[in-house]
């Protein structure tokens, strides 16, 4: 993305969602509107028959998810956007698109809860459901933009990680983001990389459409072009066909996550400032980053040896970043709004090489600069 457009625009992060995914080839949405991504939806339905592609207002999210998992069997890269109460009715076809490969983009834009919670209030208490919200093991690539641009970027590599790993993505703003409004320059038309769906180079009768490619993903023929095969939820052989196999299905769920696990380096996206020297490090995500880098700046400003560390790829956890600023510092502070939820993680992962150290909000505001430079005063 290094050549781009000379003049920004002014964007907001719900409209660079949309931008992004349309720049990527979207060019199926189906949704329900939900405060505090409508936005998207409304967007959508106004550029997609520009471009010959299809918006369809669902009756509900269950429908909505089930419509793009269609629209990607058929060949087209699709997505729908949400927010928490919608995101938890989509959880059972989450797990379906994730066993049987259906690349898709799932847009959840946070907002305070459980329930209904705050509507308009921002939260990031979806961050585990966004790994764990459908039942049993399964694989999961969740990205979290901390800005417009970001916004747009990562809605983009959203689509391209889910059509060249044939696995859900999902794209976990929260409200600040979604609904802040910053100037943004974004890359010149056919600047951006696109990644195209890999498909079979075999005839329709020698096509084995669970069969792994050498990175672990098969190949996906798209319905209507003269493949026919099974798709299904259950346990299935190559072939597409249910099986209580135990070699099978053990085969086949490894496999699933072996095709994420042996890519962290292609799928991590990470940002870094201020590690040389730091003794402290403030690992921080979506719109608490932004307080969290201006935090970081106050205090270095001060003399204190502090650095910022924002995972844009929350899922899969950026796992040996983690443990390597665990060996070099005496404490790392995240700051959330939730109760500590990567927190846990972060935890799980260091153990007792170094201090962890939460900023948790739940009232349904965004956590200001000040209580994490306070915190970072604490540790010192």
């Amino acid at each position: 993305m290094s050549n781009v457009l000379e003049m920004g625009r002014l964007m907001q992060g719900n409209e660079a969602v949309a931008e992004g995914a349309l720049a990527a080839g979207v060019r199926f949405f189906a949704g329900y509107p939900i405060t505090p991504s409508t936005e998207i939806a409304e967007i959508m339905s106004q550029r997609l028959p520009k471009m010959g592609g299809k918006f369809i207002q669902m009756e509900d999210e269950i429908a909505s998810i089930a419509a793009i998992i269609g629209a990607s069997l058929a060949g087209v890269k699709s997505l729908t956007a949400t927010s928490g109460p919608g995101f938890s009715l989509m959880q059972e076809n989450l797990g379906f698109a994730a066993m049987a490969e259906v690349p898709c983009v799932i847009v959840n834009v946070q907002r305070s809860g459980p329930s209904t919670g705050m509507p308009t209030a921002p939260a990031q208490g979806d961050v585990m459901q966004s790994r764990w919200g459908t039942h049993g093991d399964h694989p999961v690539i969740v990205l979290s933009p901390s800005s417009v641009r970001e916004a747009y970027e990562l809605s983009a590599r959203a689509v391209n990680l889910s059509e060249k790993y044939r696995v859900p993505v999902i794209l976990l703003l929260d409200e600040v983001v979604g609904h802040l409004r910053e100037k943004v320059v974004l890359p010149a038309q056919g600047e951006m990389s696109i990644e195209a769906r890999q498909g079979p180079r075999v005839a329709p009768d020698s096509y084995v459409p669970y069969r792994p490619g050498e990175n672990g993903v098969p190949p996906m023929a798209n319905f209507g072009e003269g493949y026919r095969y099974h798709v299904t939820g259950l346990a299935h052989n190559e072939a597409g066909a249910p099986s209580n196999d135990p070699v099978v299905a053990e085969r086949l769920l490894r496999r699933l996550h072996d095709k994420i696990t042996a890519n962290l380096e292609d799928i991590i996206l990470d940002d870094a400032r201020f590690l040389e020297d730091a003794e402290i490090v403030v690992m921080a995500y979506g719109s608490t980053a932004r307080s969290a880098r201006h935090a970081v700046k106050s205090a270095r400003q001060r003399g204190i040896k502090v650095g910022l560390y924002r995972p844009l790829t929350l899922w899969p956890f950026p796992e040996q970043k983690v443990l390597e600023l665990a060996e070099g510092v005496k404490t790392i502070i995240i700051p959330e709004m939730n109760m500590g939820q990567y927190r846990l993680e972060v935890e799980r992962v260091v153990g007792r090489r170094c201090d962890v150290k939460g900023v948790n909000r739940v009232h349904g505001e965004l956590i200001k600069p000040e209580e994490i430079y306070n915190a970072i005063l604490e540790v010192v």
